[in-house]
C-alpha cells in the first residue's frame, strides 16, 4: 500500500472515533522503537508502520453505541467488538491488501500466548512475530490512556500497565516482547511519546504516516 492510501484509511478510522489519533500515534511509535531495538530497517519496518496505524481499521464497522459505550460492555457487545479483527482483515483482502505484516496484525492483534485472545484462538509460536509485540504495546497503551470507560488513569498508570504485562509474561504475552518494551521504557526511550502523544496534546490528525509528519508533530524545544 501506498502513502497516500493508507492516509486515507487512517482519516476513516479517526473520523469514527476522534481519540483515535493519539492512539495510533502512540501504537506506531512504540511499535517502531521495538523494531529499531531489534535491528529492523528499511521495507520491513515501513510495512510494520503501516499495520500500526491500520490495526484497527475494522472498528470502521462497530456501531457507535458500543464502541463508545461509557460503561462495560454486555458479553454480546464485546463479541461485536472481536469481530473487529475479521472485519478489518476482510477489509484489507478486498482491497487487494497482500502485505503479509498488515494482514497478520490485523488480524492477530488480539490473541493471546495462552490461546485466551481471539479471534482463533492460536498459542504461543502460532501468533506472527509482529503480532505478539504489538499485543504488549497495545495493552500498555489501553491502560495508560482514556478510554471511553476510563478517564482517570492517574500519574503511576504507566508502572501500573508494566506490572500487568510482567504478570502476563509468558502466559499471554511473548517474555521477550515483555522484556524489551521494558527495558525501552525503563532507560527512558519512550519518554518522548508518553509527553508528546499524550491524550491531551494537541496532536495533527495521523494522515501519511512518513518520518516528516511524526517530526512536525513533536514540538520544537
Amino acid at each position: 500500500m501506498d502513502a497516500r492510501e493508507i492516509e486515507k484509511l487512517v482519516r476513516r478510522i479517526e473520523a469514527k472515533d476522534a481519540s483515535t489519533a493519539a492512539h495510533t500515534w502512540r501504537v506506531v511509535l512504540y511499535l517502531r522503537a521495538m523494531l529499531e531495538n531489534r535491528g529492523v530497517t528499511g521495507r520491513e519496518l515501513v510495512e510494520a508502520t503501516h499495520a500500526a496505524a491500520l490495526h484497527d481499521i475494522g472498528k470502521i464497522d462497530i456501531p457507535d453505541h458500543i464502541l463508545k459505550k461509557p460503561g462495560r460492555l454486555s458479553k454480546e457487545e464485546f463479541e461485536v467488538i472481536q469481530q473487529h479483527t475479521i472485519t478489518g482483515y476482510v477489509r484489507m483482502i478486498a482491497m487487494d491488501v497482500d502485505e503479509e505484516v498488515i494482514l497478520d496484525l490485523i488480524k492477530y492483534h488480539h490473541e493471546r500466548l495462552d490461546g485466551t485472545g481471539y479471534p482463533m484462538h492460536l498459542r504461543g509460536d502460532e501468533i506472527p512475530e509482529i503480532a505478539r509485540d504489538f499485543a504488549v504495546i497495545d495493552t500498555f497503551d489501553a491502560l495508560t490512556s482514556h478510554r471511553p470507560y476510563r478517564h482517570d488513569v492517574g500519574p503511576d498508570a504507566a508502572e501500573r500497565a508494566l506490572g500487568v504485562l510482567i504478570e502476563g509474561k509468558g502466559t499471554k504475552y511473548d517474555p521477550e516482547s515483555v522484556e524489551r518494551f521494558e527495558s525501552l521504557y525503563r532507560t527512558g526511550s519512550l519518554d518522548y511519546i508518553l509527553e508528546y502523544f499524550n491524550d491531551d496534546a494537541d496532536l495533527p490528525a495521523f494522515g501519511s504516516v512518513d518520518d516528516r509528519d511524526i517530526t512536525r508533530a513533536i514540538p520544537a524545544e
